[in-house]
């Protein structure tokens, strides 16, 4: 049976949540329907994880700090303006997640957007908002080996719509493509750019191993700048001695790869075992793949201690 990834769940309003200055319950938190980025896609979002580590009894949030400054730099793209720096934010976030008692995995959704009452297409002149909620999650796409196919959308380009930010209505590029992928039975899509190279996953950064070297596309190749992804380069340096290499990959090095993995905040380390119907490798999952996931979930539940600049613990 296939496994079941936390999709198509709608989130519980009952937990606390944070809007412009307040903390709140979820169900409070109100926009109104002439709201610019309800109209028109207007936001900015981020998605970070915190692992609870029962042992040590605390919550760990990965990487904190730069999912905040990966933020600040996405809203320069729409000119919001974000209500204090990443060490502010960051404090925020880790009292919304005492507030809510968390002691399970939690996936945290901060968002700022055109809170404006306006229907001008434009970006100048238009207020922000900001706002933030969390909950509790488990796996976003199976870790178990996934298959994925080839999208037939293409994926958006930076002179288009900048998949580098993340931006609320640039993803109905990746709706598109993942429901493509679902109604082909398949768990994740792969992107390919405007000149038919591999850029992402519909929801994560790619990976593919080939004859001992550790591949994934460049920054400019209309990929989100994912802090996964360098979480995973370091450790396939540190801890596996890879080179890794960033370049163009094309679409059948994928079919004649040795491993293909995806990865993200909430994809986590997702091996890939088919893509476009044919088997990856031997089609289990490489280990490669396994070792990276393996101390990538070590390291973020604290049970590694290396790396303790990744982790926040929210506990005091």
């Amino acid at each position: 049976m296939k496994e079941t990834a936390a999709l198509g769940t709608e989130i519980p309003e009952t937990g606390w949540a944070y809007q412009d200055g307040v903390f709140k319950r979820l169900a409070d938190a109100h926009v109104s329907l002439a709201t610019h980025a309800l109209n028109y896609g207007t936001g900015v979002f981020e998605g970070i994880r915190a692992y609870w580590n029962a042992t040590q009894e605390q919550l760990y949030v990965f990487r904190l700090r730069e999912h905040f400054e990966r933020m600040r730099d996405n809203c320069k793209l729409l000119r919001i303006e974000l209500p204090g720096d990443s060490a502010a934010l960051s404090e925020v976030t880790l009292e919304l997640l005492r507030k809510n008692e968390f002691r399970t995995d939690v996936y945290i959704r901060p968002l700022a957007y055109k809170a404006a009452r306006s229907i001008k297409v434009a970006l100048h002149d238009l207020r922000s908002g900001f706002g933030m909620f969390a909950f509790p999650i488990g796996a976003y796409l199976p870790t178990s080996g996934l298959a994925a196919r080839t999208a037939t959308w293409r994926r958006t380009a930076d002179d288009a719509i900048p998949a580098r930010g993340k931006l609320t209505g640039a993803y109905i590029n990746t709706a598109l493509a993942v429901d493509e992928a679902h109604d082909a039975n398949a768990d994740e899509s792969i992107f390919l750019t405007r000149d038919g190279h591999v850029s992402e996953g519909g929801s994560a950064n790619l990976f593919m191993v080939r004859g001992g070297e550790l591949i994934t596309p460049s920054v400019t190749d209309d990929i989100l700048e994912g802090i996964t992804r360098d979480t995973v380069i370091a450790i396939a340096r540190e801890e596996l001695g890879l080179t890794v290499t960033e370049r163009a990959i094309d679409r059948t090095e994928l079919f004649i790869a040795d491993e293909v993995f995806f990865c993200g905040t909430g994809a986590q380390v997702a091996p890939c075992v088919k893509v476009d119907g044919r088997e990856v490798g031997d089609g289990a999952i490489g280990p490669v793949a396994r070792r990276i996931g393996d101390v990538y979930f070590a390291i973020a539940r604290g049970d590694d201690k290396r790396h303790a600049a990744w982790r926040t613990a929210v506990q005091r």
